[in-house]
């Protein structure tokens, strides 16, 4: 039984089993669902497209940390500058998506080649100038949206309300 205060409902082991099974049911669907629609928007090896977002991701950490950032490259007319984004090494990389760093290493290689990845000062960042619209697909980003709509509205009929009810 974990600690409760009054102000929270106390809730069971089975009760806190059933919660977890239904968050990870609904994130999973979630998940799949955003990487199904990266495979049809993009013609490229789902490797490479995991390593692009992931190096997306940590280009965009520092934004999404820092409200002032993240309120000033919210709007969909303003894309990120290439010195507001943090670079990411390819041995972070690699620990991060459980890869060998050789398959990163050639597989960045090929990819800065084609000019989707360049090398900043702190290590790898998604050029602004790729010709896929990584970072700026909107298309993409409005059936997110979407996405993240229903994971809301399936966690709410779960009775899920907010971070309060976990």
């Amino acid at each position: 039984m974990r600690e409760t205060t009054s102000a929270m409902p106390e809730i069971d082991d089975a009760q806190s089993s059933d919660l977890i099974r239904t968050i990870s049911r609904h994130t999973l669907s979630y998940v799949l669902y955003s990487i199904s629609e990266l495979f049809r928007h993009y013609d490229f090896d789902p490797i490479d497209l995991l390593i692009i977002h992931a190096i997306l991701n940590a280009n965009m950490l520092n934004i999404g940390k820092n409200p002032e950032l993240d309120k000033r490259f919210g709007s969909m007319d303003r894309l990120e500058s290439g010195d507001v984004k943090q670079g990411v090494s390819r041995a972070a990389l690699a620990r991060f998506l459980s890869i060998p760093i050789e398959t990163i290493r050639r597989r960045v290689d090929r990819l800065k080649k084609q000019a989707i990845l360049s090398e900043a000062k702190d290590g790898l960042i998604v050029t602004e100038q790729n010709g896929f619209n990584f970072g700026d697909n909107q298309e993409l980003q409005k059936t997110n949206v979407v996405l993240v709509q229903k994971l809301l509205r399936d966690l709410k009929r779960a009775g899920i309300e907010g971070p309060d009810d976990l």
